[in-house]
This record gives C-alpha cells, structure tokens and sequence, in this order.
C-alpha cells in the first residue's frame, strides 16, 4: 500500500474496522510502579456515549501529581484507581468511529474535535466509587475518573457531552496542534485575566479591555514551554516591550530563535534577560514607569514575591504558575493597592470557550503550536516521558501518536502538519 493510500485509508472511514482491544496508558494506585501500558478492551458505547479513535495525546505535567496522590487527588475524590483502573491523559485529537444509538442526529463517525477536560458537572457515571457517592462534587476530568486520551480510542461519555466539552474544529488542522489546544487555552484563559482601564481623554468614561496593555511594557518570568506559549499568546496584543527572563540562557535562546523573528514583524521590542538583569532592563525599557503586565510562569516563591516591584502604576501581575503549599503565602503592600493601583490575577486551566478561541487563533496564524513539540512518540514511551517530566528533563509537549509503530521516541526542534502526515504514511 502506498503512503497516501495509508493516510486515505486513517482519514477515511466508509470502510473503518474498530478492534475489541487497544493500547492504553493505565494507572492503577499510586506512584509509576502502578502506572503500565497495556492491551485492554477497547470500550463498550452506551446510548448516550460516542466512541473517538484518538489521534494523537499529549503527555501532560499534571500526570505526576495523579501518580503522586491518587485517589486522594481532588478530581478523583476517592475514586480508587487500585479497584477501578484509569486510562490517563487529558490532552488528545479525536475523530468520532461509533455513535451511541441517542446521538445520531447529532454526531457522524468522521468527525473531528477536541476535548476540554475539566469537565464542570457532576459526575453522572459510577458515583458510587467516589466519596460518599459523590455528594457535593461539581467537576470531573478527562484523563482522571473519565477515559483518557493515551489510548488508541476514547469513551466520549454523558458528562463531556452534557458540559459541551468536546469541541468541534474551526479549520483542518493537524492532529497534534488539536491535542496542543489544552495546554495553549491554559494560557489563553490566562491572559483573559489581566484588565487594563482605557480612556480616550479625562471625560472620557472608563473602558475595561482584556489582555495585556496595548502599547505597553510586558514581562514574562519563565521561559519553559508556558512562559513561552505565553510570550507569543501575548503577541497578540502588541504591547512595544515583550521581556522573557529566565535563569536557563538555553531557554531564553530558544525564546529568540522561535520568536524573535515574529516580534520583529509585528513590531514588538522582544527582549531576553537573566534574572539578575531583569528589575534594571524594565525600567530602563518603560522608562522608569515600571511593568504593566507580568506573567509569573514559575511556581516558585521568591520569584513571585519580588516580581512585585517590577509593577508600575495600574500593573497586573499574573500568578499563572502555582506555589506548592507550605510555601504558598506571598505579601501584598496595600499602599501599592491603593496608590498604584495595581491588580494581583490568577487562573486555574480553562473553560470550553477557551479550547474554541485557542483553536481559531492557531486556524488564523496567531500562535505556532509546533514551537512547543518537545518530540513525537508512541503510547509506550508514556511512562519514560512522566520519568521525564518528573525529573525536570523535558522542556515542551511530547505528542504520541497511538495507532503507528515508532521503536524510539523522536526528539525535535519543531513539528507542522506536513511532518505529522510524513510519520504517519511511514509508520501506519
């Protein structure tokens, strides 16, 4: 078979056969000892339920922490995966190959979307294996206590549906940029939480707009994969000073070469500093006036207290990265509240509007999911990835491709659409 008879007969489905067992990432306690790739039955689609072969799966952060606690990670609220097993992953491209029979006005097998995976509602499903049968539970999660996306297929079941989390795609788009949608709309619900007052002159009334200041000076303290999706993300903007600080130079070079470029184009003054440089490089570049908006992208204690005084007057400083408790308690000067008025933002992933804005923005051109790709892989190099990630060794998104057959996992600095289909016609 040639390789584009192997691509047609993967995006065509008039003559499609689903298998009674897949590959799947299970979890099935507590820690990586409990964590193995597995065959498994491929799921049985209930009359409200949809049946998606899964395209391709991003290997998220958040994996460590349901490895790390278990079923007393809030989004499991007791759920025992030692008794009920989970399929883990909550980032994932997915095309529709069986419709519940209630469902088939609504949904065909071919069609293509994506996934929110918080799933704002009460579980609907097996309540009797959360705690006390899950009263009071008003969210579950893909890749948690709902199927999850490194499998070969996925149960699309009632809860996503009835959220309206399974999003339909604005564009064709590659697979893997679909499965980047998650972690990108983290950042797009992100930057939707800084507010910044406009007016046009003194009698003007004022004009609340979302988003980074335009014209402004903006800070990013971070340059791992988020700090850097959130650097082009804030492109959008245009504020005339973009900092990236970091006390990794390699990340801050590669801020530059992915980015660098871009900023040029649309006339943004793109600038990388180490941390030391970084209070002296924002008020030279405001001059003197200090910050209006700063992105903390590191949950690290310290750095977030300090960022502080990098604000100046009506400065958002954003706490996107998470401060580990025991360590969480940071101090606010309320004369720099009062006199300053600066505003103290935050966000915890996104909603299924975000998912949507995230997928037309990478549709229009105005992010590049492939900066981020760590490198591409197979559903068995899961587990090595989480080691990975674990140990700080990994520094953007792997995407697995669960139905092609890959020995090693692939490292790159970049990957587009044309390099997905180049694999996939390889190794189908």
């Amino acid at each position: 078979m040639e390789e584009s008879e192997k691509i047609r007969k993967y995006r065509h489905f008039e003559t499609y056969e689903v298998p009674p067992t897949m590959k799947a990432v299970v979890f099935k306690g507590l820690g990586f000892k409990d964590l193995a790739v597995e065959e498994v039955p491929v799921p049985a689609v209930g009359k409200n339920q949809l049946l998606c072969r899964v395209d391709a799966a991003g290997v998220c952060t958040s994996i460590i922490k349901i490895l790390a606690q278990g079923k007393e990670h809030k989004y499991f609220n007791g759920w025992d995966p030692a008794r009920y097993p989970v399929i883990l992953g909550d980032e994932g491209s997915v095309t529709v190959v069986k419709v519940g029979e209630n469902l088939k006005d609504r949904y065909r097998v071919g069609e293509r979307y994506g996934i929110q995976p918080a799933v704002d509602i009460e579980p609907i499903n097996f309540r009797e294996r959360y705690r006390d049968n899950a009263r009071g539970m008003k969210k579950c999660a893909v890749g948690y206590t709902l199927g999850g996306n490194l499998a070969q297929y996925i149960l699309i079941m009632e809860e996503v549906l009835e959220a309206g989390c399974l999003i339909p795609l604005p564009a064709d788009l590659p697979y893997f940029a679909v499965s980047m949608g998650e972690p990108i709309s983290c950042v797009y619900s992100g930057q939707e939480r800084n507010i910044h007052l406009y007016k046009k002159d003194p009698l003007s009334p004022r004009i609340p707009k979302l988003g980074f200041l335009v014209g402004g000076t903006g800070v990013v303290i971070g340059a791992g994969v988020m700090g850097r999706i959130h650097v082009e993300m804030a492109m959008r903007f245009r504020p005339r000073n973009l900092i990236v600080s970091d006390i990794n130079r390699e990340r801050l070079k590669k801020v530059e070469r992915q980015l660098g470029n871009k900023a040029r184009r649309l006339g943004i003054n793109l600038v990388t500093v180490g941390a030391e440089e970084l209070g002296k490089k924002v008020f030279e570049l405001s001059g003197g006036n200090g910050a209006d908006d700063v992105i903390l992208a590191v949950g690290v204690q310290a750095v977030q207290q300090d960022a502080f005084g990098l604000l100046g007057k009506g400065g958002v400083i954003n706490l996107f990265g998470g401060l580990p408790k025991g360590k969480n308690i940071l101090q606010l000067d309320a004369i720099q509240v009062h006199y300053d008025e600066i505003k103290v933002v935050g966000s915890s992933g996104g909603e299924p509007s975000d998912i949507i804005a995230t997928l037309k923005a990478m549709a229009d051109g105005d992010i590049d999911p492939g900066n981020y790709v760590y490198g591409v892989g197979v559903l068995d190099h899961a587990p090595m990835i989480l080691k990975g990630i674990e140990e700080n060794r990994v520094d953007g998104k792997a995407i697995l491709y669960p139905h092609i057959s890959l020995k090693d996992f692939r490292r790159v600095e970049y990957w587009d659409g044309k390099m997905e289909e180049e694999l996939l016609g390889k190794w189908l």
